[in-house]
């Protein structure tokens, strides 16, 4: 079993763990898989390990994004709707 990084070591990675994100935004690990499994938060994996790593940065936004639309009182076929329409007009494309 590995050893936690600090909360100072997550913050200064450019990408984290699911369980580092739970760590630093206060969300539910079932919550977050939920969101990675519907593919409302990216994620690239390693192919040795096969272990789901997130770009920090990104993920934070995204999860804003998500409960702040889940505060306005979006459901989560909503949700991806709209997150889908955001990447189309931002351009951008991962990978």
């Amino acid at each position: 079993m590995s050893r936690q990084r600090s909360i100072e070591k997550i913050l200064a990675s450019e990408y984290v763990s699911i369980g580092e994100l739970v760590r630093i935004t206060g969300s539910r690990y079932s919550t977050l898989k939920f969101y990675t499994e519907e593919g409302m938060l990216p994620f690239e994996q390693e192919d040795e390990n096969m272990t789901r790593r997130f770009h920090r940065e990104k993920a934070i936004v995204r999860i804003n994004e998500i409960k702040d639309l889940k505060k306005q009182g979006l459901r989560i076929p909503e949700i991806k709707e709209r997150l889908h329409q955001r990447e189309g007009s931002s351009g951008s494309k991962s990978g």
